[in-house]
C-alpha cells in the first residue's frame, strides 16, 4: 500500500511541466522524509485552488470571482486589449508596470501537430471582445516561438477585418522584439539583431 501511495505521488508530480521521473522522485522523497508539514500544506493548497479558481468570464485569466480584479478596475484603459497566451504571461506584463490596458488570455497557442486549433485557443471570444465598440487597439503579445508567431499572424489577419469604434479601423500591433538590456551586440543571436533593427524606433 505504501509503495502504491508513493508511486501515485511520483506520477502526480510528473504531470508538472519540466518534471521527469527522477525530479518527481526527488520531490516526493524530500516531502515525505524532510517536510511532512509542507506536503500537507501543498495538498491542501492544491485542493483549495482546484475548487476555487476559475476563469474570468471576460478575459479568461485565473480568478476566484466571476470577473478578475483587472477587468473590474475602472482605472484601466479599456481602449487597449493585450492578448497573451497564458495567465503567467499576463502576470509578467503586470510586473513590468508598463501596461495599463485590459487583457485577453488565449489559454494556449496554435499547434497543429498537437491538435490545437483556432477553436481551442478562444479566437471567437477574442473577436467578439475586440469588436465591442470600445477597443481601439489590440496588442498581440504571444511568444516568439514558431507556434507563437503563427498564432499572432492568424490573429492579426482575423482582427484586421474588424471595424473599430465609430467605424474607424481597429489597430492591431505586435509586441516588438529587440536586444536585451545590458547585453553585448556580439553575443546577441542574428535573428534578434535583425528584428531589433527592423523594429527600431
Amino acid at each position: 500500500m505504501a509503495e502504491r501511495s508513493l508511486d501515485g505521488l511520483i506520477d502526480a508530480l510528473r504531470r508538472l511541466p519540466g518534471v521527469g521521473q527522477k525530479s518527481a522522485q526527488r520531490m516526493a522523497y524530500h516531502l515525505l522524509q524532510h517536510d511532512r508539514d509542507g506536503a500537507q500544506r501543498l495538498a491542501q493548497a492544491l485542493q483549495a485552488a482546484a475548487v476555487a479558481v476559475q476563469h474570468c468570464t471576460r478575459c479568461h485569466t485565473f480568478t476566484e470571482q466571476t470577473l478578475c480584479a483587472t477587468c473590474c478596475d475602472a482605472q484601466r484603459d479599456a481602449r487597449q486589449l493585450l492578448v497573451v497566451e497564458s495567465p503567467a504571461d499576463q502576470a509578467a506584463m503586470e510586473r513590468s508596470g508598463s501596461y495599463r490596458g485590459l487583457y485577453f488570455v488565449l489559454m494556449g497557442r496554435l499547434s497543429p501537430l498537437d491538435g490545437i486549433g483556432l477553436a481551442d485557443i478562444g479566437v471567437h471570444p477574442l473577436l467578439e471582445r475586440a469588436s465591442d465598440g470600445v477597443v481601439q487597439e489590440v496588442i498581440l503579445a504571444t511568444g516568439f516561438s514558431a507556434e507563437g508567431e503563427a498564432t499572432a499572424h492568424v490573429l492579426a489577419q482575423a482582427l484586421r477585418s474588424l471595424p473599430g469604434p465609430a467605424g474607424a479601423p481597429l489597430v492591431v500591433t505586435r509586441l516588438a522584439r529587440g536586444v536585451p538590456v545590458g547585453s553585448e551586440l556580439e553575443y546577441v543571436d542574428l535573428s534578434t539583431l535583425a528584428h531589433a533593427l527592423s523594429d527600431r524606433r
